[in-house]
């Protein structure tokens, strides 16, 4: 039997409702499930579900057990996608005609529950940027442009996308390094989109694929968490790494000249982006 062109990977962490709600129905791809030694039944709901599950003795944290499962992938194609996305196996097709014609990493475009677009593709993720992403004023207005929504036959370049839905070559995405295992949760998106530009690899969101995403992001919330925590311990990394994100409103620094010249702007019909 052949191998499926497609390796979709799911980390879950007490995660088997949503799994139940969302993974039904069949699933023309190899799916590895990378449970963070969930104390709920989400292992034993994946395996039923059709899922590979690699079953880890402790929560390791996203980017860790993302890179778990990328070893294993025998796809020419990966996916990271979240317990909580509806993935149609339709667009994978779609998602696999980009890369080959462009590379990088892709994104579908998400929608909530409502079917109203959600904004997975984002713009340089500047600290003020963070803050006019919760609607603090006036920084909302001065980086309106930092979330990206696309439309039916729209395919724009993007800074980083959400990780919760996240699509490469396997062969890039492991050149890549795959997720950095400094961060355990949150904030590792952002640098995996700024680290694939760096290496000549262009971000996008596909606006053609278009699938739901029941998000209940935990740091919505105004009480504090232990998810609170967890991004504020990643916001320290991320911004220790790229500290002209930090302050201000400045231009992007020499780094991200190549990324800067193209994010917010459509992808080319058709075009090879990849300097290959």
């Amino acid at each position: 039997m052949a191998a499926q062109p497609w390796t979709v990977v799911t980390v879950t962490y007490h995660s088997a409702e949503t799994l139940r709600r969302c993974w039904r129905g069949p699933k023309p791809y190899e799916w590895l499930v990378v449970d963070n030694a969930s104390t709920d039944d989400s292992a034993a709901v994946a395996e039923e579900l059709g899922a590979r599950v690699i079953r880890l003795p402790e929560n390791v944290g996203f980017a860790r057990a993302n890179n778990v499962a990328l070893r294993e992938a025998a796809g020419e194609y990966v996916l990271f996608a979240n317990p909580d996305l509806e993935v149609r196996p339709d667009g994978l097709h779609a998602l696999a005609r980009h890369l080959d014609g462009h590379g990088g990493l892709v994104a579908p475009q998400l929608l909530g529950t409502d079917g109203l677009p959600q904004a997975n593709g984002r713009g340089f993720p500047y600290a003020t940027a963070k803050l006019g992403n919760r609607k603090v004023w006036p920084l909302s207005r001065l980086h309106a442009s930092y979330r990206v929504v696309t439309a039916p036959g729209d395919t724009r370049y993007v800074a980083w996308v959400m990780g919760a839905a996240v699509a490469g070559r396997t062969v890039d995405v492991a050149a890549l390094g795959g997720w950095n295992e400094r961060f355990f949760l949150y904030y590792e998106d952002h640098e995996l989109g700024l680290r694939a530009w760096r290496r000549d690899l262009p971000v996008a969101v596909l606006g053609d694929v278009r699938w739901t995403h029941h998000w209940a992001r935990a740091t919505n919330s105004a009480r504090w968490s232990r998810a609170h925590t967890l991004e504020l311990r990643s916001a320290r990394t991320f911004f220790g790494m790229f500290p002209e994100f930090l302050v201000g409103l400045p231009r992007p620094a020499r780094r991200h000249q190549r990324a800067a010249s193209l994010v917010g702007t459509a992808v080319p019909s058709g075009a090879d982006t990849t300097g290959r």
